[in-house]
């Protein structure tokens, strides 16, 4: 038998190499796709693991300050911290930081935010008459902040030469508008009276008041946003240097921290640039005033430890129309500007324009000395988050009222602040005041309706911190640090990011703005209640000030089975001890852009955090890896299948001969079986050396011990290819050797066409023609479930940029899977149609030789090659989908025209594919003359 063997496969040299080919590059095939998978995996897992931790591995919360929206879509909106001012008492903290599984626990409390008083300062010395010996300019700011542009109330600069400006302090207090000039005509008091006295209201001795209390309060501002009286006339005296300064206020978030914790956590202390970091025994302490350093009349304040960041947290930039007044005699402006008529004297000078100012308001943060500034705690703020509805085009933020202006009203100094014109703008949180006691101010603390209140604390600073000097995290992994990073947004649309002139969205000064700012001071826990029990009201933050904890568990290392156990631990401990407070588990998370739709139609893209990437990664990949496995498995055995089918059917007058002579079934079996196992042998030792050496070239990481494994697969897939067509070979009868391969028809009838005639021709051999078909139809169906598989993959990681990154590695295996499935069968069905044409050579001889012309012939094969494509493709197209409508919504989700479409694309590419095939047989045939075929037959 084995000579037989031996003897067939030399008889018939070009079939078996035909088939020993296409063993190898089925084998061949499916080693090295199977080590771009395995590499693929390889890598995307190693992409997971390396980017899975993030800051923190558990987020906790207040009781229901997780939204609608981040509970369905399974996220951590970007900016969640700036909304929730307490929630969570002391006593939860403490029984959660006791925890055995934690190895972090860090809080953060917000506070509010301090109004921090400062000045803008334009320079408009470029702008200066170096001639005259006084004079006056106006400016007309606008203040652009973000998509928002706001009016700033007109500004005055009044210019001396003759004298310098003296400012004189007064008992009373200190007030930068008492500044006097002398004149030849007299002293003057050159800014009063424009920015503080336009009634002309006169002291006792004649000269301006002090005293708010003694000013008459007809005119005083209904809001802090009243234009005329933002307007401000700065004096000053030199020789051609001159700036406007704009009294404004930057709203400063102040928020507590467990200094240990948190330098656990992101590494705080590294980040400190000056003085030196919170510790642990930092509290509250009791002593002078900050700015006086001395006690006053015994009295001593309350002084809370803080820690400050260099950088302000707030963007926006003031420009300004510069004009030259007309004042008429330089030398009568003292005159007119110290006296009560100076306000209406300005405002209705005419002015001509001579330039443009600007000044950036981080500016005015950076040069202000924040160790004495003036912080005015008496008077707080806290907002509450952005509210969101789903729309087509993402979520929608929903605006809201306009907040109460009267919390820019300070008590205890009975004058408005001057509140930032970004105020006046779209508000999307609610923003509440809070105005401190004033049992400090009447020694009444604790015997008054202000009862276990406590007196406004002084803020006393102990260091700087730098927030981009914290511990870095993975850019793929990474979740709300709200109290380090500014938040930003991009825009999503080519109009909105016109609008931003390609710059990112930042926070401004606008308290009920989309963003807000993100701490800019820290203070220790066991200070935060110096702060909230100084309010007149109580709040939430008395009892409970913690705003959320952020935790790591002790032993994790990223998303792998044990680590993800210890974080359930840790979960199911938090709920036991705190029931009723949010959890979100985030290791393994990633950002997730979302459209958002701003007022106007504006869209932004913001990062907000999706939970559970990198796990869905990882079950995605493996479900997805097997499915590439077995399906290309699959078509390299229908593939082998195949040829082994045809060339069993181009056999079958040898066999029916061999039935004749007394051949056994059981022989005929093994004979078949043996050509195939041997064929086999050499193809696979021949392709371990090429998957070898291809794996090497293509750097796919094939070890030697896999790429043998051609040598195993190749034989497998001989005998399961091999299987039915020997058994089909021992169904073939004796008289099969004289019987044509044809299924015996009826009446027939005229065929008027070449098409017609190569529709005859498929359907005169129904079984050569499905097992064309079939190869192709499975390839097609193949390549579309393949399609499928990686959508659904796809579409399962994507949206988050861990997983946009490791679609973009999986890509190539992905699509190397599909490739491979549509060649093979198309490669197939390739084979059968040039067997047929081998086994209908003396048919196509006695067209030739009735004369046909080699053109006819080829049009006849060509269409028949059609015909059968077409079959095979479309069948294949609508197998494939009908599978994966039965494997579920999973895979066809969204994607139902996309694989329709692949279906019918995989359709095309075949029967392109196979009608370029073609060619080379049918030129093949063409040249054998129909004597030598008639001859064969």
């Amino acid at each position: 038998m084995t000579a037989l063997i031996w003897s067939q496969l030399r008889r018939r040299f070009g079939r078996a190499l035909a088939l020993a080919a296409g063993i190898l590059v089925a084998a061949t095939s499916f080693t090295l796709l199977t080590s771009a998978v395995r590499t693929s995996r390889a890598e995307t897992v190693g992409t997971v693991n390396a980017n899975a931790r993030s800051a923190y591995d558990i987020l906790v919360r207040p009781p229901g300050t997780t939204t609608e929206l981040e509970r369905q879509k399974g996220l951590v909106e970007a900016d969640f911290l700036s909304g929730i001012f307490g929630g969570i008492t002391l006593d939860q903290y403490e029984k959660i930081k006791n925890l055995p599984q934690l190895d972090v626990a860090a809080p953060i409390a917000n506070i509010g935010y301090i109004p921090l008083k400062s000045t803008i300062k334009i320079d408009v010395s470029a702008f200066v008459d170096g001639t005259a010996p006084a004079q006056l300019l106006r400016l007309r700011p606008a203040l652009s902040a973000g998509l928002s542009r706001y009016p700033v109330a007109d500004q005055y600069v009044y210019l001396t030469r003759t004298d310098p400006i003296k400012v004189v302090g007064n008992p009373g207090g200190f007030y930068y508008d008492l500044q006097r000039e002398t004149a030849p005509g007299g002293k003057y008091w050159v800014c009063w009276y424009y920015n503080r006295d336009a009634a002309g209201v006169t002291g006792k001795d004649g000269g301006p008041l002090t005293s708010l209390d003694d000013l008459d309060r007809e005119g005083r501002p209904k809001t802090p946003f009243t234009a005329a009286t933002r307007s401000r006339l700065t004096c000053q005296a030199g020789p051609n240097h001159a700036y406007a300064e704009i009294p404004t206020v930057f709203p400063v978030l102040l928020s507590a921290i467990d200094p240990v914790q948190e330098d656990r956590l992101v590494g705080l202390h590294g980040a400190v640039t000056s003085g030196r970091m919170l510790t642990a025994s930092d509290k509250p302490y009791w002593g002078p005033d900050t700015v006086a350093q001395e006690l006053v009349d015994g009295q001593r304040n309350l002084h809370v430890p803080v820690l400050l960041s260099d950088h302000v947290m707030s963007s926006g930039r003031l420009t300004a129309t510069v004009e030259r007044l007309d004042s008429g005699d330089p030398r009568r402006l003292p005159a007119r500007l110290g006296g009560p008529g100076a306000r209406a004297f300005v405002d209705g000078l005419h002015g001509t324009p001579v330039g443009q100012a600007s000044a950036d308001l981080a500016d005015a943060y950076d040069n202000t000395d924040l160790a004495v500034a003036a912080w005015s705690t008496g008077a707080y703020m806290t907002v509450g988050p952005v509210r969101y509805r789903s729309s087509a085009g993402g979520f929608t933020a929903v605006p809201r009222p306009p907040a109460d202006p009267h919390m820019w009203f300070i008590p205890d100094d009975e004058d408005w602040l001057p509140a930032p014109e970004e105020n006046t703008g779209t508000q999307f949180r609610d923003v509440t005041g809070w105005t401190s006691t004033r049992c400090a101010l009447e020694n009444t603390c604790g015997g008054t309706p202000d009862d276990s209140r406590t007196e406004t604390p002084i803020l006393r600073f102990v260091g700087r911190f730098d927030s981009a000097k914290v511990h870095g995290f993975s850019a793929l992994s990474r979740v709300p640090m709200e109290t380090y990073e500014s938040p930003q947004v991009t825009g999503a649309d080519a109009a909105t990011r016109a609008a931003l002139g390609d710059r990112p969205l930042r926070p401004d000064r606008n308290l009920g703005g989309y963003l807000s700012q993100p701490p800019t001071m820290l203070t220790t826990l066991s200070s935060a209640a110096a702060m909230t029990m100084s309010r007149h009201n109580p709040s939430v933050q008395d009892k409970a000030p913690v705003s959320a904890i952020r935790i790591r568990v002790a032993g994790v290392t990223g998303v792998d089975p044990v680590s993800r156990a210890r974080v359930n631990a840790a979960v199911a401990a938090i709920h036991r001890a705190c029931p009723t407070l949010d959890i979100d588990v985030t290791v393994g998370s990633s950002p997730a852009p979302q459209t958002v739709i701003l007022p106007g139609n504006a869209k932004v893209s913001e990062g907000w955090t999706s939970k559970g990437v990198a796990l869905r990664i990882l079950r995605g990949v493996d479900t997805k890896s097997a499915v590439l496995f077995v399906l290309v498995l699959v078509v390299c055995g229908i593939f082998l299948g195949q040829s082994a089918l045809a060339s069993v059917r181009s056999r079958r007058t040898e066999i029916g001969i061999l039935r004749c002579l007394g051949w056994r079934t059981r022989d005929i079996f093994i004979a078949i079986l043996g050509e195939l196992l041997a064929v086999g042998l050499i193809a696979g030792a021949l392709g371990s050396l090429l998957a070898y050496g291809l794996g090497a070239l293509l750097h796919l990481h094939t070890r030697p011990l896999h790429a043998a494994l051609v040598l195993p697969v190749a034989v497998l897939l001989a005998l399961a290819a091999g299987a039915l067509p020997a058994w089909r070979a021992t169904r073939v009868e004796p008289l099969d050797a004289v019987r044509p391969p044809v299924v015996p028809s009826g009446r027939s009838r005229p065929v008027r066409s070449l098409a017609g005639m190569a529709l005859r021709n498929l359907t005169r051999v129904p079984g050569r023609t499905v097992l064309g078909a079939a190869g192709l139809a499975l390839g097609v169906a193949a390549f579309t479930i393949l399609l499928a598989v990686t959508l659904a993959f796809q579409g399962e990681v994507t949206g988050s940029l861990l997983g946009n990154a490791v679609v973009a590695q999986a890509r190539a295996a992905d699509y190397l899977s599909v490739a491979l499935s549509l060649l093979l069968g198309a490669a197939g069905a390739v084979d059968v149609l040039v067997l047929s044409q081998r086994e209908r050579a003396g048919d196509l001889a006695v067209l030739r030789a009735t004369g046909w012309t080699s053109r006819d012939l080829a049009r006849l094969t060509l269409y028949e090659g059609i015909g059968l494509a077409l079959l095979g493709s479309l069948t294949g197209s609508v197998l494939g989908v009908g599978v994966i409508a039965a494997l579920g919504s999973d895979l066809l989700g969204g994607h139902i025209l996309m694989l329709v479409a692949a279906g019918l694309i995989g359709a095309l590419a075949a029967l392109l594919l196979i009608t370029a095939t073609l060619v080379i047989p049918i030129r093949a045939l063409n040249r054998i003359a129909p004597a030598s075929l008639l001859a064969a037959r």
